[in-house]
């Protein structure tokens, strides 16, 4: 049986949202790789971790105010990519515990998360590393040729959505004080390091039958209110946003090269960097007022704790850039998955979701 006749399976309402009947899907799953900025419950079944989010004042503006181990007020950007290509949001795979994958798509995301192994268990004790996502992948892919057979799996990976997040968490790892990484490497040596790691893995993906990627770049994570606050005039961390910026330019080379090699592939990426400035010099024209500071949090910049039932919280969200010491709104995230589906060639290249979709 081919993967067209899976298309119209409803696999169950999605988070927060109205979904066109499955069979109306632009395609037929999402598999999501990534880190934090997409964890939506996979690190609630970590038992070193600490990088966790499955407690208020997360959650506070999730349908039934649920704290899900979104490290979110509310949705992430897994979660609207999601609804716009007319699928629920993709399951967290440790949620799963041995039972058949649903057929719409898988999230393997991990707070905390890096392109290589250590980064991790450095920075959080505990993360799924990509590697042992693109492992965790394979199972899903084996179950799903047992399903759809081969023929069939491949007619459904092949039209899939992979939404890959990573990089942010590799810096943070480099460049947090009294790095043992920062020793062992100089910057370049590490942006090389991270994209020929990453290429590896992306090839594995190909392997499997992943053909349409949807690849975001670092932000400009020296912006983030944690490193801000360390800066006595709040400004954002040079040196962070530099390396950032770099191993971007790295990241969009490699996968030019890999579309190059790999027959068939086709991706999207994102410059969430370019976005973040964008909108850091523009807020007022998106209606933010706070570029800063978290919403929610303790002390200078709300950035001396995470995001705790015992932090405080800003009473309006829709103007904040920041949630947490590290991550964005759910206002933020819905902006930026906006204009990861359809946005113009100022920060989707070479193609969007919507032209990925189409390929």
């Amino acid at each position: 049986m081919g993967a067209a006749a899976h298309f119209g399976q409803r696999m169950g309402p999605p988070l927060g949202g109205s979904l066109l009947p499955i069979a109306q899907a632009a395609a037929p799953a999402v598999y999501v790789l990534g880190d934090s900025l997409v964890d939506v419950g996979n690190n609630n079944y970590l038992p070193l971790s600490i990088a966790k989010a499955n407690f208020p004042h997360n959650g506070v503006d999730f349908p039934n105010r649920k704290p899900t181990g979104r490290f979110s007020n509310g949705e992430n950007a897994a979660d609207f990519l999601a609804k716009k290509i007319g699928l629920p949001t993709s399951p967290a795979y440790l949620s799963l515990t041995g039972a058949i994958p649903p057929i719409t798509g898988v999230s393997f995301a991990s707070g905390g998360a890096g392109i290589l192994n250590e980064t991790g268990g450095f920075l959080f004790k505990q993360a799924i590393s990509l590697a042992q996502q693109v492992d965790y992948f394979t199972v899903v892919h084996d179950k799903l040729v047992h399903q759809l057979g081969p023929s069939g799996a491949q007619a459904h990976l092949s039209n899939s959505i992979f939404l890959i997040v990573f990089g942010s968490n590799d810096w943070f790892a480099y460049f947090r004080v009294g790095s043992i990484i920062a020793k062992q490497h100089t910057p370049q040596q590490y942006v090389d390091r991270m994209v020929s790691t990453f290429k590896v893995l992306l090839k594995t993906l190909y392997g499997l039958g992943a053909r349409k990627l949807v690849v975001t770049g670092v932000g400009a994570i020296g912006c983030c209110p944690i490193q801000r606050k360390e800066n006595r005039t709040g400004e954002c961390k040079v040196e962070l946003n530099y390396w950032s910026a770099k191993y971007n330019d790295g990241l969009k080379m490699m996968l030019q090269g890999l579309k190059s090699e790999s027959p068939g592939m086709n991706y999207a990426y994102f410059d969430t960097y370019g976005a973040m400035i964008n909108l850091f010099q523009n807020h007022e024209t998106y209606g933010y007022t706070e570029i800063k500071e978290a919403c929610c949090g303790v002390g200078n910049l709300n950035a001396d704790t995470p995001c705790t039932s015992l932090a405080i919280y800003c009473p309006n969200r829709k103007n904040h850039i920041f949630w947490d010491l590290y991550h964005p709104t759910e206002s933020v995230a819905s902006l930026f998955s906006d204009l990861i589906y359809s946005g113009s060639q100022q920060f989707m290249v070479p193609i969007n979701v919507e032209q990925l979709l189409a390929v």
